[in-house]
């Protein structure tokens, strides 16, 4: 587990950039943290830096959207879901299989994914201040995660 500091909206896209380039096809990552915490920010940094033309925005409505990019991402957010046979219905992992799944309010939806996967934890520190913690789980174990420190 390691933990970074942002304190500006611009160092937070930064940082879902910088995880970008350590993405591959079949990558899950888990976002969570209380309403506001900044899990859309960072998931479009993330969106940006692997090529995704329009922004990536909150689908809370619709569930899930596909993008496409240097790797095809399904930006998810499970807040409106109210069981986890809901979750397994959309077969999420399955349609992002060949790209990247960022699952926002993922904590909940932890054990219906793949053990393959990182975990973000966002807190809210100040106005503009966030504490990211990394919490890699299967091969994220192994991947050089310290890359991410400015």
């Amino acid at each position: 587990m390691m933990d970074i500091t942002t304190t500006s909206p611009a160092e937070t896209l930064s940082l879902g950039r910088r995880l970008a380039s350590m993405l591959r096809a079949g990558d899950v990552v888990l976002l969570a943290g209380r309403l506001g915490a900044g899990k859309t920010l960072f998931a479009a940094g993330v969106g940006e830096g692997l090529g995704v033309d329009e922004p990536l925005t909150s689908p809370s409505f619709v569930l899930a959207r596909a993008h496409h990019g240097f790797l095809p991402v399904v930006h998810a957010d499970v807040y409106r879901l109210g069981t986890s046979a809901e979750f397994e219905d959309l077969d999420l992992p399955e349609q992002a299989s060949d790209g990247v799944l960022l699952i926002e309010w993922g904590d909940a939806v932890a054990g219906g994914v793949p053990d393959d996967h990182l975990l973000v934890k966002i807190d809210i520190t100040g106005e503009t201040d966030r504490v990211f913690w990394f919490l890699p789980s299967g091969s994220w174990l192994g991947r050089p995660l310290q890359e991410l420190v400015v």
